[in-house]
């Protein structure tokens, strides 16, 4: 027999004063407009995008999840359906404002940026890629100045040499007559320790790039809004 889903409740305490009892200066939509979004907590956004009565309500749902990147990775059905005080229409908002924020990054235009260190890189795919709940290989092509002429998906899936093809990771920078590339891929544990194998899949695309002309630049490890430098360890380079 199927067990019922429990429902959680966001309750307010009645010894905690709700966004309305505090002094308007300290109210989330205040302090926005004041200061900008920058200089606000996850918990007074969250606030504000599900129109909470108290932030800590927010405070609650971003502690279950353990912070942003839970809350991002967690079903729709789960959020609807167990929190009461979200339901269904407030769980497909926060979805959406989520989505929105992972596309404003990727459509940043590309053109107009250029990869001066590791962090650089990491930048433009960590936002999305730390979400990611199964592995994926990317790719940033660069020119000969290291402006940014395409984020490449390679693929989804382990990274292994019994599936990786060559061919695949340049293929695109070859047709963009690339200078280089940068090689990225996730790791859904958080955990950004590169492997035996990661090490040995740089070796080899460090020495194809050198057959075909096109620097391989560095290859990232992300995981949990975080990254590893391959180069800078000196590993496969």
């Amino acid at each position: 027999m199927n067990t019922p889903t429990q429902m959680t409740f966001l309750t307010t305490p009645a010894a905690r004063v709700t966004i309305r009892e505090l002094p308007t200066t300290e109210q989330p939509r205040e302090r926005l407009s004041r200061y900008g979004p920058a200089a606000l907590s996850s918990a007074e956004l969250l606030a504000i995008v599900l129109r909470l009565t108290d932030l800590g309500q927010a405070e609650t749902l971003l502690a279950h999840y353990e912070g942003l990147d839970g809350l991002v990775r967690a079903p729709l059905a789960e959020l609807a359906g167990r929190y009461r005080g979200i339901g269904s229409g407030k769980a497909h908002q926060l979805k959406a404002a989520f989505e929105l924020g992972r596309r404003s990054i990727l459509a940043l235009p590309p053109e107009r940026l250029r990869i001066k260190s590791p962090a650089d890189a990491a930048n433009l795919l960590l936002a999305d890629m730390s979400a990611l709940e199964q592995e994926e290989l990317r790719t940033i092509i660069v020119d000969s100045k290291n402006q940014v002429l395409k984020i490449h998906t390679v693929y989804k899936g382990s990274l292994n040499t019994a599936v990786l093809r060559i061919a695949e990771v340049f293929g695109e920078a070859i047709r963009l007559n690339a200078a280089g590339l940068i090689v990225a891929h996730n790791h859904p544990s958080g955990d950004v320790s590169p492997s035996p194998e990661d090490v040995h899949v740089t070796r080899q695309l460090v020495e194809a790039g050198k057959l075909l002309s096109i620097d391989v630049l560095d290859h990232l490890v992300l995981g949990g809004h975080t990254f590893l430098s391959l180069k800078e360890r000196g590993l496969g380079f």
